[in-house]
């Protein structure tokens, strides 16, 4: 396949095999469940069990086994119905928080890049480093992570790959300060888009969160409106603690949208519709793998069939 000549049919194919673990638990046990059975309450009852395992959560597991029940009691139904029935739901769920994250003309458009250490947020900087560079913007980077070094490491290799230059200092340093200097470079060399990276030490909640809220502040003296965006990166591989990640993040940092990685090494993909049931956060990104094209603008409609593990006809 030719992914030039065909980029929409690879991304999905990329997409559909990433969710696979995720569309193979649900679907494995809807059909063990359907097959040679009518419809009844005990069927609609394991059916909601299989999404809550998928880490659905409860309300939308609720909605789709009683959207499954509407006019089928008492018939036989197969897999590929409920399937269609799981993505077309998820697909109401998830289409009002499917936005891209648009960067405005006038810059430096400043976003500002959390998670606990482990989500994937340098590798997430650099993939969005890559993609403004190729969309001709002057994109500079800000190693904010100043406790670990091998952060700023990966950020200065991600700012060769991409052409984008890093501002970093040594380990240890205020990470307030950086993010002030980062921010006063990029208006003197007239970047369109600031990527700021932030530590991500959870379990030193308080510290970490009034380290971020001292970020934010300080960059408010030079431009009043930044961070223009607080993307949250998240790991779908630990599902449930994703949602107490998205409330903690929210609340300190001012979270305006979510990006989702490592949607490729997990069964229980679905926590992302259990938090955009909950929070109502604008999904802008998704991963499903490590190279650089692997992070991909959310499309509502794509995730849902692929988490239902319905194939594309084309």
């Amino acid at each position: 396949m030719n992914d030039s000549a065909e980029p929409k049919k690879s991304w999905w194919r990329r997409l559909s095999d990433g969710l696979k673990r995720t569309s193979s638990s649900i679907g494995t046990a809807i059909s063990d469940l359907v097959v040679k059975r009518k419809l009844d309450g005990a069927m609609l009852d394991e059916i909601e069990e299989v999404l809550i395992r998928a880490d659905l959560g409860i309300d939308v597991a609720a909605r789709i086994s009683a959207a499954v029940g509407e006019g089928r009691y008492d018939k036989a139904i197969s897999a590929d119905e409920v399937k269609e029935v799981v993505a077309t739901e998820v697909e109401k769920v998830m289409a009002p928080v499917a936005l891209p994250l648009t960067v405005a003309e006038t810059g430096p458009f400043v976003i500002l890049v959390v998670g606990v250490n482990g989500s994937g947020k340098t590798t997430t900087i650099g993939k969005l480093a890559s993609r403004y560079r190729a969309e001709g913007r002057k994109v500079m980077i800000a190693a904010g992570d100043t406790f670990r070094a091998a952060a700023i490491d990966q950020l200065k290799i991600w700012g060769q790959r991409t052409g984008a230059p890093v501002i970093a200092r040594e380990p240890g340093a205020d990470a307030a300060g950086l993010a002030f200097d980062a921010l006063t470079a990029a208006r003197t060399d007239g970047a369109d888009v600031l990527l700021i990276d932030t530590a991500g030490r959870l379990q030193n909640k308080t510290e970490l969160m009034s380290e971020l809220e001292k970020i934010v502040r300080v960059m408010k003296k030079v431009d009043a409106e930044a961070p223009h965006a607080v993307l949250l990166v998240l790991d779908a591989t630990v599902g449930q603690n994703a949602l107490t990640q998205v409330e903690a993040f929210h609340r300190t940092a001012g979270v305006t949208g979510l990006a989702m990685t490592k949607l490729d090494g997990t069964a229980r993909g679905g926590i992302l519709v259990a938090i955009a049931a909950k929070f109502k956060l604008p999904v802008h990104f998704i991963g499903i793998g490590e190279g650089i094209d692997d992070l991909s603008p959310f499309s509502a409609r794509d995730f849902a069939r692929a988490i239902a593990g319905i194939e594309e006809a084309s």
